[in-house]
């Protein structure tokens, strides 16, 4: 599903005031104002049973953000809001990534469906705080694994903020979206919680593996160097006792190849 923002303006000015951002369930009577901010924000068209399932809290459960110090009444109105799921870990697309604990029983993950912050209360730190709802939520049960969400490839922002938050990105998934007749591709991320944490991820173990072929190829040529430098030293002699100094280039290359064999570089 996606959570990439459009545009949204029909918020007061937040910027003439100071919000007070609370967080608590969504209940039946934010139903209209839930509806109408998903067809808002998102390309894709949700079902009512969908709605019905967060509000009546079903087999979803879900966070509001609302803005306490919102006049004429408003101060409930659902101002972001986050809605996620229980899934069974082993039945996951990502239950190749988790670390199993026979004695807790059947283990799960928690799936965030969507994710939403109207315009003018973005920047804010809300869609953060929401997913640390979610998170500590998770945490909180024993046989829970971890939180885990797809977000479109193209959504930086979105992106920019899971790998603030600590969320690993472990699988690009091609074509996953079809919006509006056309395929986008989509990240998967996860965040581990109650010790299960995956040994590698496929993109780790790429990147390590990149590395370290990288780093190998440059202790090999800087060795391949000196030995060609030091045949060509072979034939000089210095007269009179008096030191002999190495050429420019070969100390410049000397020094390169002990600043590539202290260690490896990560990117």
């Amino acid at each position: 599903m996606s959570r990439f923002p459009r545009g949204f303006v029909e918020e007061p000015e937040t910027s003439l005031r100071r919000p007070s951002i609370c967080f608590r369930p969504i209940n039946p009577s934010d139903l209209e104002r839930l509806e109408q901010i998903h067809r808002d924000l998102f390309p894709i068209r949700y079902e009512s049973e969908f709605f019905q399932n967060v509000v009546n809290g079903g087999d979803i459960v879900s966070w509001a953000a609302v803005d306490r110090s919102r006049p004429d009444g408003h101060s409930e109105e659902l101002i972001g809001f986050v809605t996620a799921k229980f899934v069974l870990a082993k039945e996951s697309e990502i239950s190749d990534l988790i670390r199993y604990d026979s004695s807790k029983g059947e283990e799960t993950l928690v799936y965030i469906l969507t994710l939403g912050v109207v315009e003018t209360y973005r920047k804010l730190g809300v869609a953060k705080s929401l997913i640390k709802e979610v998170i500590k939520y998770a945490s909180s049960i024993p046989v829970c694994r971890g939180v885990y969400l797809h977000v479109i490839a193209h959504n930086n922002p979105a992106i920019r903020l899971y790998k603030r938050m600590s969320f690993r990105c472990v699988r690009r998934l091609h074509g996953f979206y079809l919006i509006n007749g056309q395929h986008f591709d989509s990240y998967l991320f996860v965040y581990f919680v109650n010790g299960s944490r995956s040994p590698c991820s496929p993109l780790d173990l790429v990147v390590l593996v990149l590395n370290y072929v990288r780093s190998g190829i440059k202790v090999v040529a800087s060795k391949l160097t000196m030995k060609h430098e030091e045949k060509g030293l072979k034939g000089v002699k210095c007269k009179d006792n008096m030191r002999c100094l190495l050429p420019t280039q070969t100390k410049r290359n000397l020094a390169s190849s002990e600043r590539v064999s202290s260690g490896y570089d990560y990117v």
